[in-house]
């Protein structure tokens, strides 16, 4: 309330705003319903990383370190060269896969030569079955070989166009991020030896994260898969977001009478960081009441609750009796009907109007 050039004031317990002062003080209008309330449950949680995005990167084979291309925190892509090792036992695996292939040619060679003999009367079936033989057991060689290079990631087409390879790319073998992330952990250096199974690199995909609630055992009869939760940060941060329950745990924890909860939240601006401390809200299915309206479209003055009843001129403070609340909603027991226009935000600039002009009376 401004004064008469802004505003008049009307009584102890009404405001007149003009249609630029309501969109000035960001006053919303909406019409009172009918609601559901039920309880609502509070939990607390805290951020994770997503375990089906989290991976431990190992050489698999190992080697001394050539070069390493990604660094603590770095953004890597689905496939990106994140270190170079050269490695005497790939070198091994790749010329035992060649020698193999031309063993595979000599023994197919020596087969067919036999065959034709044998179908010629010229030589023996003995030497036939083993040229046949011989040749199975070269292509049963090369195929474990070819299995063993695959197994490290090197792919069909690759293998076939090894033979035309330098001999220095023999030793060489790159270490590719598994998915696209972010590096988290880092123990590689350049010059370092390695074995096939050291840890690396560690690399997560933190565009979904998860939050993990407890949830005490009295409540767990009105917590099931598939509601939907709101988050926010519990260290007063104003990160907020909805997420929908994927699991609930069949377990109940000894210690602390709590059973988990997770959540899956998008996380593509990087909001939600792993070990964030967080609350979580539920508002439950409840019962249907006659009015519901905003939690703070319900303002004090001296003591009384009331809500601003709009007439299509000014803003009468109008007393009402509140029931149960849940979530952002208040059930309205008496006071104000369904139908009736009333401010579902702003309401407190609305109180502070009439306690100035109050004040100034």
């Amino acid at each position: 309330h401004k004064g008469e050039e802004h505003g008049e004031h009307e009584g102890e317990r009404s405001a007149r705003l003009s249609a630029s002062e309501i969109e000035e003080f960001g006053i919303r209008l909406s019409r009172a319903e009918a609601g559901m309330i039920g309880p609502t449950i509070e939990l607390a949680g805290e951020i994770v990383v997503n375990p089906d995005r989290f991976a431990h990167v190992v050489p698999r084979v190992g080697g001394v370190v050539r070069r390493v291309d990604a660094g603590l925190g770095d953004h890597v892509g689905a496939g990106a060269v994140m270190a170079t090792i050269d490695s005497r036992e790939l070198s091994d695996l790749k010329s035992g896969y060649l020698a193999a292939i031309e063993r595979v040619e000599l023994a197919k060679t020596s087969f067919e030569r036999e065959e034709r003999l044998w179908k010629q009367d010229i030589s023996s079936e003995r030497d036939f079955l083993q040229a046949k033989q011989a040749h199975a057991e070269a292509r049963i060689e090369a195929r474990s070989a070819e299995h063993k290079l695959q197994a490290l990631g090197f792919s069909e087409a690759y293998l076939r166009k090894l033979p035309d390879q330098p001999d220095a790319s023999f030793t060489r073998f790159e270490i590719r991020a598994p998915f696209e992330g972010v590096v988290v952990s880092k123990h590689i250096t350049l010059g370092e030896s390695v074995d096939e199974d050291s840890d690396v690199f560690s690399v997560t995909d933190l565009r979904t994260v998860w939050a993990i609630f407890a949830v005490y055992q009295r409540d767990l009869k009105w917590v099931v898969h598939g509601m939907r939760v709101a988050v926010q940060d519990r260290e007063g941060g104003t990160e907020r977001a909805e997420g929908t329950i994927s699991y609930v745990s069949p377990m109940i924890d000894e210690t602390t009478r709590t059973a988990s909860v997770r959540v899956v939240l998008e996380n593509r601006s990087g909001a939600w960081r792993p070990g964030m401390f967080v609350r979580g809200s539920i508002s439950t299915d409840g019962k249907p009441v006659a009015v519901a309206v905003a939690r703070n479209a319900v303002q004090s003055i001296g003591g009384e609750d009331v809500v601003f009843v709009y007439d299509g001129a000014e803003f009468e403070a109008r007393e009402v009796r509140t029931g149960q609340a849940a979530g952002d909603l208040i059930e309205i027991v008496t006071g104000l009907e369904v139908g009736e226009m009333i401010a579902s935000q702003g309401a407190f600039t609305l109180k502070t109007q009439i306690e100035k002009g109050e004040f100034d009376s």
